[in-house]
C-alpha cells in the first residue's frame, strides 16, 4: 500500500520568535508534514499580488501565519504599519487561502480583552482592546473569520524564546546592567514559551479539518504570574546558571508608576478549556521553556 503524503504546511513570519520555534520543531520531526517556511524578505504577506503569485505556485495544505508586529508600545506610534500587518494581512491571507482550499490557523492575542475580568477570558467573553497593538490584533482576527469559518485562530500572551526581543531576554540583559530593576506587579497573566505554541499549531495543523473545527481557541502558559514575579523567575535561574555575576534588586511597582503610552491589560489569563478538550492536556509549564532557553544561552556562552 502506498504511503500517504505528509500534509504541506506553509509559514510566514519564518525569521520570528514562532517561526523559528517551529522551524526547529519541523527538524525534529522530519517525516511529520512536509514544511516551507517563509522570511517578510520571501513574501510580503500586506501585498495582495505577491500572496497570491506565491501560493498558486507553492500548494499548500494549511498555512500557519506565524507574522505579525509584536512592539505593543511602538503601534501607537506606527498606527498604520502595525495595521498593515496585523489586521489586514491576515484578512488578505485568509481570502487567499479560502480560494484555494488551503487551511489557515492563525495567532492572535489576549491584548483583545480589557484585561477587567476577575477570572482567566474565555474564547467567548467580549472583546474590548485599550491599545492600538490589541486593536488591531482584534481587527485581524475578526477579518480571518470572517473570510474563512474553517480557519483556527489561537490567543496567546507574553510569548518568549531564545530569539528576538522578548521579555526574558530584556530582563537577563537588564539584570548585567543595573543593580535595581523595576517590574509591574499589577498585570498577570500566563508566559508562553514559543516552544509550546509550536507544538499547539503543529498538531492542529495535522488535525483533520472534521476534528478541528475552526473559531477561537485560547492557549496561555502555567502558572499565571505577574510581570514582577516572571522577572524574579528568570532572573533567579539565569543567575544559577552562571547567566548574571550578581542577583539585582527588583522592585515591584504598579502600572501607574511606569510610562507607557496606551494602557495595557491588568489581567491577561486565558481559559485554554476549549483547546484542551480538543486536543488533550496541554504543554504549558512556562518554566521548563525558560529552562530550554536559559540553557540555550549558558551552551553558547561556554
Amino acid at each position: 500500500m502506498r504511503r500517504a503524503e505528509a500534509p504541506r504546511l506553509l509559514v510566514t513570519g519564518a525569521d520570528g520568535q514562532l517561526g523559528r520555534s517551529l522551524r526547529m520543531l519541523a527538524m525534529q520531526h522530519p517525516d511529520a508534514a512536509r514544511y516551507a517556511f517563509l522570511t517578510r524578505s520571501q513574501l510580503d504577506i500586506t501585498q495582495a499580488d505577491a500572496v497570491h503569485a506565491w501560493l498558486d505556485a507553492h500548494p499548500a495544505d494549511c498555512l500557519i501565519n506565524a507574522a505579525a508586529y509584536t512592539a505593543v508600545d511602538r503601534a501607537a506610534t506606527e498606527p498604520a504599519l502595525s495595521r498593515a500587518i496585523n489586521a489586514d494581512a491576515p484578512g488578505l491571507l485568509a481570502r487567499a487561502c479560502a480560494a484555494r482550499g488551503i487551511r489557515l490557523l492563525h495567532v492572535s492575542t489576549d491584548y483583545v480583552f480589557d484585561g477587567r475580568l476577575d477570572r482567566p477570558y474565555r474564547e467567548s467573553d467580549p472583546t474590548a482592546p485599550l491599545n492600538t497593538y490589541g486593536r488591531g490584533k482584534l481587527a485581524g482576527e475578526q477579518a480571518v473569520l470572517n473570510a474563512d469559518p474553517r480557519a483556527l485562530v489561537v490567543r496567546t500572551g507574553w510569548v518568549f524564546s531564545a530569539w528576538g526581543g522578548n521579555f526574558v531576554r530584556t530582563m537577563v540583559r537588564l539584570g548585567t546592567e543595573r543593580d535595581t530593576l523595576r517590574v509591574i506587579d499589577d498585570q498577570i497573566g500566563g508566559p508562553t514559551w514559543a516552544g509550546h505554541l509550536a507544538q499547539i499549531l503543529h498538531t492542529l495543523a495535522l488535525r483533520p479539518e472534521g476534528e478541528a473545527p475552526g473559531g477561537l481557541y485560547h492557549f496561555g502558559g502555567q502558572p499565571w504570574t505577574s510581570w514582577h514575579g516572571f522577572a524574579l523567575e528568570i532572573l533567579n535561574r539565569a543567575q544559577a546558571r552562571g547567566l548574571l555575576a550578581r542577583l539585582p534588586h527588583i522592585e515591584a511597582i504598579s502600572s501607574a508608576d511606569w510610562p507607557a503610552p496606551e494602557p495595557r491589560p491588568a489581567n491577561g489569563r486565558l481559559d485554554c478549556t476549549r483547546l484542551e478538550a480538543l486536543i488533550g492536556p496541554l504543554a504549558c509549564d512556562w518554566r521548563i521553556g525558560l529552562d530550554r532557553v536559559l540553557e540555550s544561552w549558558q551552551t553558547a556562552s561556554a
